[in-house]
């Protein structure tokens, strides 16, 4: 039996939105609402998802246009407010009126936001490798793949690509690890070769986000009434070590967090970062 339950929902607009859905609905303790980067999808927190959701319940939600949810029609729809709107309407659907929110990367970003537009939904919060300024290299870095397909004759392939590709993402890793991230990462097409499993589309709107973008140290001050702790990827090349030292003097009760030898973003499961999270959930 799978460790969770599989689940679909209709966005506002109709877009059949997909979750994983782990322990006891009626748990206790405060549910957990995981949230993705940009091009990742719930498979990301499998191993995570399992091992809290033996004490509380956990969503883990596909954004629009990733994983198992349905592709947009209108790429412009591929926006942080839009995902907020979808993330709102799941925790309605769902029941869930308070949450505790995990957010990797673009996922810690919009738990900002949810801070900012609906505070009373959030619990507490944890920012993976991810703060209020977004480093050019690693910003440059994503964007150089998002758009374009890479397709892979097998998963031995993916894998090298995938390490070629983030170099510094989990230089220890063994290859059970990478099988693992690569699976999570592509998809088998009608051509027999694997392609990313997102919206090739996602791209179109992401110059016109950056120069739009708010102002996102305003954003994380939202926070400032709110449990917060923070990962930093010791390697990481979108949360500059300076940037987590502002982030430390603006929130003084913020719990910082570097997990060495890993990247843009830790996958939560090392030791340092699991020692940290158990402790950070305890009393919520």
């Amino acid at each position: 039996m799978p460790a969770y339950r599989e689940a679909t929902i209709s966005a506002q607009d109709g877009l059949s939105l997909y979750y994983r859905d782990y322990g006891d609905r009626l748990a206790a303790k405060t549910p957990v609402l995981c949230l993705s980067g940009l091009t990742r999808n719930s498979a990301d927190f499998a191993e995570l998802a399992v091992r809290l959701s033996s004490e509380r319940r956990v969503l883990c939600p596909d954004y629009r246009g990733r994983g198992r949810s349905a592709y947009d029609p209108d790429w412009r729809h591929y926006d942080p407010y839009v995902y907020i709107n979808d993330i709102s309407h799941l925790l309605a659907a769902t029941g869930i009126g308070r949450c505790v929110i995990i957010g990797t990367s673009l996922g810690g970003l919009l738990a900002m936001g949810l801070a900012v537009l609906r505070p009373s939904v959030v619990a507490g919060v944890v920012l993976n490798d991810i703060g209020p300024n977004v480093a050019s290299a690693g910003l440059g870095r994503i964007l150089q793949y998002v758009g374009v397909d890479y397709p892979q004759s097998d998963w031995d392939a993916a894998i090298r690509f995938l390490k070629d590709l983030m170099p510094n993402l989990a230089p220890k890793a063994d290859d059970a690890w990478w099988r693992t991230h690569a699976k999570a990462t592509y998809r088998q097409g009608a051509d027999g070769r694997l392609h990313f499993d997102w919206d090739l589309n996602l791209a179109k709107p992401l110059d016109h986000q950056r120069t739009a973008m708010p102002n996102l140290w305003a954003m994380f001050r939202g926070l400032m009434a709110i449990p917060t702790l923070a990962f930093r990827g010791a390697l990481s090349d979108v949360l500059s070590e300076d940037v987590f030292r502002r982030m430390a003097l603006e929130k003084r009760d913020l719990v910082c967090v570097t997990v060495p030898d890993t990247g843009h973003t830790p996958s939560l499961s090392e030791p340092q970062a699991t020692g940290a999270l158990d402790a950070f959930l305890r009393p919520l």
